[in-house]
């Protein structure tokens, strides 16, 4: 019977997980056609922030762990952010564009990093 219940128990907290992740993905890109000023900025912030904390935790669920350590995921990353990072940096002006491509930058040399440690441990092997 536990085991059951430890299923349910599972499943809720990996819904919550998905619904935080999405709410805050919402809010963070769609507060620009809602809200204006200060409350736009507040809840672009807030929803950012809430993504960020809920897909660190379901990045360390095994089985996205497990796709995002396979080096074709690593490379597609590692490539796509890479020209997003330059094509944001010639599109967008300012800090903006500064920004946005610093960190898109940093999501490509993370899976880099990624590509580098397997490559390694393949050597080592």
């Amino acid at each position: 019977m536990s085991s059951f219940l430890a299923t349910v128990k599972s499943t809720v907290a990996n819904l919550l997980l998905w619904s935080f992740f999405t709410v805050g993905l919402g809010a963070a890109l769609g507060a620009g056609a809602v809200l204006n000023g200060t409350q736009k900025d507040v809840a672009t912030i807030a929803g950012s922030a809430v993504a960020l904390v809920t897909g660190m935790r379901l990045a360390k669920k095994p089985r996205i762990k497990g796709f995002l350590a396979k080096p074709g995921t690593l490379w597609f990353l590692f490539l796509f952010n890479g020209g997003a990072a330059v094509a944001m940096h010639f599109a967008l002006d300012g800090v903006k564009g500064i920004a946005a491509a610093a960190a898109m930058g940093l999501v490509s040399l993370g899976a880099a990093g990624g590509i580098v440690a397997n490559y390694r441990n393949a050597a080592h092997a």
